[in-house]
């Protein structure tokens, strides 16, 4: 419609109202994906944090009776807690993003959701699932005696938040390069794999050698994993990390996949 002076009618919504409509957006997307994935069947929606819970015991378990010490003073569940519940946090975020899009191709055809609400549903549910997975655990543990409460909680909040960042723009840019090329999806999982071992879940940075330091000092997630641990071991282990390398290494990563996602919203057509 036009007026007389022939200028178009714009509408504009305000900021506050435009952020409304986003959280709800998103929402009602995480709600979907919650029913869609675990169903109203058994304990539900539970499941979000006590599939990462059984899978962060079972490894604690299985580390425990295999004596996985490496000649240190380290409580061996705490080792495992720290360790493995950081790879769930950061690599079953891109995993759920890669290939997101197809299923949700009909929600599209609303005006508000965009591919990024697809992606923020996924990474929402995924962060908070393993999030409250390591808070459950960490607190039994303590309960029972088989952890000491963490020395800096600061420094493992950070560690935790970085770690999340870092798995929130690979998924990021993971979801969006599979809309491009369908090879990301098939070189992903195996990737996800190889890099587990790299991680630093089950090893310190200080019981390798200085090269082999440097060069899984390469990867972002490790110096997330070690500012973790320092946070919970505290003068007990030697750790190495670089937080401004990560964040550096977590921002270039970032603004990267915002331009893929970007790129690829654009050209989505909703079935």
């Amino acid at each position: 419609m036009i007026f007389s002076d022939g200028k178009p009618i714009t509408h504009t919504t305000p900021l506050f109202r435009s952020f409304q409509i986003q959280l709800r957006v998103i929402g009602a997307l995480l709600m979907r994906e919650v029913l869609t994935r675990y169903g109203r069947h058994n304990i539900g929606f539970m499941w979000m944090f006590v599939e990462p819970m059984l899978f962060t015991t079972g490894v604690t378990a299985l580390w425990t009776f295999a004596k996985m010490h490496h000649n240190s003073n380290m409580p061996i569940a705490a080792f495992a807690l720290t360790g493995y519940s950081t790879v769930l946090l950061w690599r079953n975020m891109p995993s759920r993003c890669v290939g997101a899009v197809e299923p949700n191709l009909a929600l599209m055809y609303h005006r508000h959701v965009k591919v990024m609400d697809v992606f923020a549903a996924r990474l929402l549910l995924e962060a908070g699932g393993a999030t409250m997975s390591f808070i459950i655990l960490s607190i039994f543990y303590i309960s029972i005696g088989w952890v000491q409460p963490p020395q800096d909680l600061l420094k493992v909040l950070l560690g935790w938040l970085m770690t999340a960042w870092f798995g929130t723009s690979l998924a990021l840019l993971m979801g969006s390069l599979n809309e491009r090329t369908e090879l990301v999806e098939k070189l992903w999982h195996p990737a996800s794999y190889l890099l587990f071992p790299l991680s630093g879940a089950a090893f310190m940075v200080d019981w390798l050698p200085p090269s082999a330091q440097k060069v899984v000092l390469l990867l972002p997630m490790v110096h997330g994993v070690e500012l973790l641990r320092e946070g919970y071991f505290g003068s007990l282990v030697r750790c190495h990390y670089n937080i401004s390398y990560m964040a550096a290494s977590c921002l270039t990563l970032t603004a990267f996949a915002l331009a893929q996602e970007r790129y690829v919203s654009k050209r989505v057509t909703p079935e």
